[in-house]
């Protein structure tokens, strides 16, 4: 009985259906009108990809990317039968090389010719014009065009933009446009630097609940950093076991800041906040002094508690009114 070894199998794993088809069974193939791809002679119905290899038969409803899986599946072979006729025609397989994707070079999305959109939402989520005016002038703050989004600016060291967040400001369903603009670094993320010299930097999961904090506070006397989110386990699930990555954002500020001695946990007080202040606590203690100060209500961030006391004046405002 003849047998398969593990290093047959793992050579005609990496056999791609098309170039197996191109080379050895070329007359096989037609080219179909749409644009990469080709059928076969034999089965109309069987259409395959030249540049991915990805094959779908039809009829059958059966498909994949392997030669292997093609002669088992399309032209009945047996799986010993398969793995040697692909041994024998190709004892030496390179497989193609795969272009590397082009990443895009960051680029600041078109600013608008005014920020008055922008403002009016970010009123209305608590944060005090104070605050953004600061940033505005800061150049890390701004509303783009033509979607109206705001625009949270990251720099580098030497003023340049090599970060930016793009929050939306109009709701579909309860859910608003977020993301980061292609090309982003990481570790340049949003940053409100202080008035003047400080120690401290403030840590926050969302570019709005920096600002929403300060608004709270009421001053500028530390740097308040965006973490970007935080990628915490779901809760009850191996989450005492599980570390977190240290925040690319954090771990570069720290570099640059050498006078900062103090870090200050403000995370949403919710599980994956909790757990990410937990998990930043015991990695930074040793060398800074860490405070954490996590909303005090249960499952808030600072953006709630900033939108809760706007709302709260403004029904006062309507009272006096009356």
């Amino acid at each position: 009985m003849s047998w398969v070894t593990e290093e047959e199998y793992q050579a005609t794993k990496q056999v791609r259906a098309y170039e197996y088809l191109q080379t050895y069974q070329q007359g096989r193939l037609k080219k179909t009108r749409t644009r990469n791809e080709w059928q076969l002679q034999d089965h109309d119905s069987f259409k395959i990809n030249e540049i991915t290899s990805k094959w779908h038969w039809k009829s059958r409803d059966i498909g994949g990317m392997s030669a292997l899986r093609f002669l088992m599946q399309v032209d009945g072979m047996g799986y010993t039968e398969a793995v040697k006729i692909l041994c024998e025609q190709t004892p030496v397989y390179v497989p193609r090389a795969e272009p590397a994707p082009k990443k895009k070079p960051f680029a600041l999305p078109l600013p608008n010719d005014s920020f008055y959109r922008v403002r009016r939402y970010l009123n209305q989520r608590g944060i005090r014009d104070e605050v953004l005016d600061y940033c505005v002038q800061l150049g890390i703050l701004y509303e783009s065009a033509p979607y109206h989004n705001a625009a949270f600016v990251g720099m580098d060291e030497q003023g340049h933009a090599r970060y930016a967040f793009l929050r939306g400001i109009y709701d579909n369903r309860g859910k608003s446009f977020r993301m980061e603009q292609e090309g982003s670094e990481k570790q340049y993320s949003f940053c409100v630097p202080p008035l003047r010299k400080s120690c401290r930097v403030a840590v926050y999961e969302a570019c709005i609940d920096a600002l929403a904090h300060m608004t709270l506070e009421g001053n500028a006397d530390k740097y308040r950093l965006s973490l970007g989110g935080v990628a915490a386990p779901k809760e009850g699930t191996g989450q005492n076991v599980r570390k977190m990555k240290v925040p690319d954002a954090l771990e570069h500020f720290l570099k640059q800041h050498p006078e900062v001695t103090e870090i200050e946990i403000c995370t949403d007080h919710d599980f994956a906040g909790r757990w990410a202040c937990e998990q930043l606590k015991e990695h930074y203690e040793k060398e800074y002094a860490v405070f954490c100060n996590l909303p005090p209500i249960e499952g808030a961030d600072y953006g709630d508690l900033a939108k809760q006391a706007w709302e709260k004046q403004q029904k006062q405002r309507r009272e006096r009114g009356r």
